[in-house]
C-alpha cells in the first residue's frame, strides 16, 4: 500500500482542527478509517508533547526565535522517526496539523532565523520527508485571532504575539505557497465550514486517486 502525507497549515484560528475532523469523517465513509492517522506538531509523541508544552504556553517572549526553531525541530525529529515514517511505510494516510512549513514561517520568515539555518534544521529533523499535499487555510488575521482568543486553553503563547506578527505569518505562508504550487493548495478559510470542507474533499479526492490511494 502507498501512504500519503497531508499537512494542514495556516494562521491561528484558521480552522485546521475543524477541517481535519471533517476530513477524517469523509475518509471513514470511504472505508479508509483504519488507514487514517491524525497527528500534530509540535507533538505527536509523548516526548514531543512535552516539548510542545514549553513552546505553546507562557509569555510571548519566553524564547528567542532560534531557540524556538531548535525546540520545534527536536520535537519534529521525534515525530518523524517514531510516527510519520513508520505510518507511511504501512500505507497510512496522515493528516498532520502543522509541519515544517510552520517553522519556515514562524521562526524563519517572521522570527528572523536565516533561511539556511532553518533548512539545515529541517534536514536534520526530517531528512527528505515532505508532505505530498499541504493545505493552507488562509483567512483574515483579525478574525482568526478573535476565534483563537475565545478558546478556553492555556496554549495561547503564539496568539499573544500580536496582530502585526500574524499579518507577517499570513504573508509568509502565501509567499511559500506561491513558490511551491504543486505541493500547496490555498483554501479560503473565511467561509462557512461546510463549504470549506467541500473544497478540501474535492482536492483530496483528486490527489488520492492520482496517487492510487483511493479508487
Amino acid at each position: 500500500m502507498t501512504g500519503y502525507f497531508i499537512s494542514f497549515e495556516g494562521g491561528e484560528g484558521s480552522g485546521k482542527t475543524t477541517q481535519i475532523k471533517k476530513l477524517v469523517a469523509w475518509l471513514a465513509a470511504h472505508r479508509l478509517a483504519e488507514r487514517t492517522l491524525v497527528t500534530r506538531e509540535p507533538g505527536g509523541t509523548a516526548s514531543a508533547e512535552a516539548v510542545r508544552d514549553l513552546l505553546v504556553k507562557g509569555a510571548a517572549d519566553r524564547w528567542l526565535p532560534a531557540t524556538e526553531a531548535m525546540l520545534m525541530s527536536a520535537s519534529r525529529h521525534e515525530h518523524v522517526e517514531n510516527v510519520l515514517r513508520p505510518a507511511l511505510s504501512t500505507g497510512k494516510i496522515i493528516l498532520c496539523d502543522r509541519y515544517n512549513d510552520s517553522t519556515r514561517i514562524y521562526q524563519g520568515v517572521v522570527g528572523g532565523v536565516s533561511h539556511d539555518a532553518i533548512e539545515a534544521l529541517n534536514r536534520l529533523a526530517c531528512g527528505d520527508l515532505e508532505p505530498d499535499l499541504t493545505i493552507l487555510l488562509d483567512m483574515d488575521v483579525e478574525t482568526g485571532l478573535d476565534r483563537a482568543n475565545h478558546r478556553n486553553t492555556a496554549e495561547n503563547r503564539f496568539e499573544s504575539k500580536g496582530t502585526a506578527f500574524h499579518q507577517r505569518v499570513r504573508s509568509g505562508f502565501l509567499d511559500l505557497a506561491a513558490d511551491a504550487p504543486t505541493r500547496f493548495a490555498v483554501v479560503d478559510a473565511g467561509r462557512d465550514p461546510e463549504t470549506i470542507h467541500k473544497d478540501i474533499v474535492d482536492l483530496v479526492e483528486t490527489r488520492l486517486k492520482a496517487a492510487q490511494v483511493l479508487t
